[in-house]
């Protein structure tokens, strides 16, 4: 399988672009978050893959981020869900987002998503809700770029095992205020043990 490509960039035109590696054209679709930070054409680019194998045709996907990858992957797992509804999703909402999304059962946010009706709005609630938890998880282990604490407390109060929605709502208890994630974690722990 191929898991990333580095070269440079022959042509784009959303969602597709090709990356020219050492003589050989790479033809890839990504997502607009991915778009809206490549290069100019001609600059070089190192982007994450996904190859995905159908009887009629083998694609390539290119994230810019080890997140993306990992929630396109996860939602290919979604019953109903293929890779043009991944990608349309990753194009029309951010990762955290749509985390959010599924912790808080926000229909409205995900049917705002072009080619995200109501039905499988629902479906993704109800095959995401534990994959968010990782997806949450190994963002915070993985993110270093300036995740915010509050994204960063979810993922630690997960990994301590609470449901996503439970270790949402020990964080909305918490005052407001500037705290860090250490902060945030010592007091939903704290909110946690007086219910």
């Amino acid at each position: 399988m191929i898991g990333s490509l580095r070269g440079r960039i022959a042509a784009k035109t959303p969602p597709q672009l090709m990356i020219d590696v050492g003589g050989v054209g790479y033809e890839l679709e990504a997502p607009m978050s991915t778009f809206f930070h490549l290069p100019a054409i001609g600059q070089e680019v190192s982007l994450l893959t996904h190859l995905v194998v159908r009887e009629d045709a083998q694609m390539l996907y290119g994230f810019a981020t080890q997140d993306e990858r990992r929630l396109f992957r996860n939602l290919l797992k979604v019953s109903g869900v293929g890779p043009k509804i991944a990608l349309a999703l990753l194009s029309g909402i951010s990762v955290e987002a749509f985390a959010q999304c599924i912790l808080n059962e926000d229909v409205a946010a995900l049917i705002r998503v072009p080619g995200i009706g109501r039905k499988t709005a629902e479906r993704l609630f109800v095959e995401m809700r534990d994959r968010v938890a990782h997806l949450e998880a190994g963002a915070g282990m993985t993110r270093s770029d300036g995740a915010s604490p509050e994204s960063e407390a979810l993922g630690a109060l997960i990994g301590l095992g609470y449901k996503p929605a439970e270790a949402a709502r020990l964080l909305k208890v918490v005052e407001p205020g500037a705290h860090t994630t250490e902060d945030l974690i010592r007091r939903a722990l704290q909110g946690a043990a007086r219910d």
